[in-house]
């Protein structure tokens, strides 16, 4: 098809209400908003803006975490992010290149511009503080170990990046790919919900597309990008980036003591899947990589996007939308207008003997389908015409409408191939539909006599292109050898 079709398929986003509030209810961004708020008075900070041992204490009591390393760590990360996203500011009261005593401090935090907007902003301005945030997360969550770098500058050496086996550039560039197809799994997957096993993640990004078989080599870098991926996605899931069942500390144990790789859980039982770790994007997740990818240049649409665009635009679309979203998408395009209006424009949109034109038709029809009988006058309107006549009388028949003129045999044949047409342009996109072409072609058939003997003759651009496919999909020989036969005159009539 000429047509462009977007990049990747469309997701249905949540209201910006709703990602605001569960952007808000994030274990990590609720606790920054938390220590926000308790800065009020002023609290003294380190060198780095960081929160000094004895108020530490008391920002771990704040938020009532448990008085341990782990407690300290969630109220450090907390802090942090206050700081980062603009909820804290810091004002430095020592001298610059100052030397402090250790524990000394070198300013005041306090609340910052940033913390009234989760109170008193839009929810757009509540997503982009998070957003912001998230990009935060993100950097972490490809940091390499810190222990690792401290070992180095303890032991007196200078830091070397190989030594500690971190490329920040490929660190970041497999995980902004594997959200990437977390991303694409949640678009196609009519559960968003549905959780993906971290070994098959792992492996669409690293085992070749034309690798039928695995080798070890690659089951092992598998496995380490397996292990590096749990990391990772125990640091987002505090920011609400995805849900995650992290991977069986038990199983993480096995692997370090046999230098086993992890092998593909397809063959496993359920539960034995979910022992190697199970992740998907949640609501704002899908909001997030979708921002992400749109910064980035990619297309990468939403339900919704097309409200305000023109019906040519909406049925250029449509074809490469999963059904559900579809309808969803024509739902919302028609709510945002009159009926009738929005009828005529749809079926002036249809009309075309481009290569594209019977898709558009097919999107039409579908959309049409969808409007009440305030839309009637403007089907009626086009039951003369030659490419919209046939799917008026469709739509007029179905909403029980009376004083409808039959279709003449002509109109018959040509909808019946602009219809093969356009099934033909959707199943390019959708293998499933296969075998639905192949019932409508036998159904077609069988129901007209001498069906190739007319045919052949429609006055339509994809009469021939038609023909020729009703000779692959018939399974009946004879049947496929007239249709090849009719399809050879079908060219040679219109010249080609």
């Amino acid at each position: 098809m000429s047509a462009e079709r977007p990049t990747l398929p469309p997701v249905r986003l949540h209201s910006e209400a709703e990602l605001a509030r569960d952007a808000l209810s994030a274990p990590l961004f609720a606790r920054a908003a938390q220590l926000a708020r308790w800065a009020e008075p002023g609290v003294p900070v380190g060198v780095g803006g960081e929160l000094l041992q004895e108020r530490l204490a008391a920002a771990v009591d704040h938020l009532g975490l448990s008085a341990d390393e782990d407690g300290a760590g969630y109220a450090a990360e907390a802090w942090q992010l206050a700081v980062d996203t603009g909820l804290v500011e810091i004002e430095e009261t020592a001298e610059e290149g100052a030397e402090l005593p250790d524990d000394a401090a070198a300013g005041t935090a306090a609340p910052g511009e940033e913390l009234a907007l989760l109170t008193s902003g839009s929810p757009q301005d509540i997503l982009d503080i998070w957003l912001g945030g998230m990009e935060t997360v993100l950097a972490d969550a490809v940091a390499p170990d810190l222990s690792e770098i401290a070992d180095q500058i303890a032991d007196g050496g200078e830091l070397d990046l190989d030594a500690i086996d971190w490329n920040p550039e490929e660190e970041a560039e497999l995980l902004d790919g594997i959200l990437g197809n977390l991303y694409l799994l949640t678009a196609l997957n009519e559960d968003p919900e549905q959780a993906v096993p971290l070994p098959a993640l792992a492996a669409s990004m690293i085992v070749p597309d034309d690798m039928d078989e695995p080798t070890d080599d690659i089951l092992e870098e598998v496995s380490e990008a397996m292990m590096r991926l749990d990391d990772q996605f125990r640091v987002l899931e505090p920011i609400g980036l995805v849900a995650y069942r992290p991977v069986d500390e038990a199983l993480i144990e096995e692997l370090d003591e046999d230098g086993a790789t992890v092998k593909s859980p397809e063959p496993l039982e359920d539960e034995d899947v979910s022992r190697y770790g199970m992740v998907r994007l949640t609501p704002l997740g899908v909001y997030a990589v979708r921002a992400r990818m749109l910064d980035a240049g990619v297309d990468a649409p939403a339900v919704g996007d097309l409200v305000d665009k023109g019906a040519d635009v909406l049925l250029d679309a449509l074809p490469g939308y999963p059904e559900p979203l579809a309808q969803a998408e024509s739902e919302q395009w028609l709510a945002a207008r009159k009926p009738l209006d929005a009828a005529r424009d749809l079926l002036a949109a249809a009309r075309g003997d481009d290569e594209d034109g019977p898709l558009r038709r097919l999107a039409c029809q579908q959309t049409l389908s969808l409007a009440g009988p305030e839309a009637e006058p403007a089907l009626r309107e086009v039951l003369d015409d030659r490419q919209l006549g046939g799917l008026a009388r469709v739509w007029l028949a179905e909403h029980g409408a009376t004083d409808v003129p039959e279709p003449s045999q002509d109109m018959i044949f040509w909808l019946t191939v602009d219809t093969i047409a356009a099934q033909l342009g959707a199943a390019d996109a959708a293998e499933e539909s296969a075998a639905e072409l192949r019932a409508l072609v036998e159904g077609l058939v069988g129901q007209h006599s001498g069906f190739f003997e007319t045919a052949w003759r429609v006055d339509h651009p994809a009469t021939a292109d038609v023909l020729e496919a009703m000779g692959r999909l018939h399974p009946d020989r004879k049947t496929a050898k007239e249709a090849r036969k009719a399809a050879f005159k079908a060219r040679s009539r219109q010249g080609s």
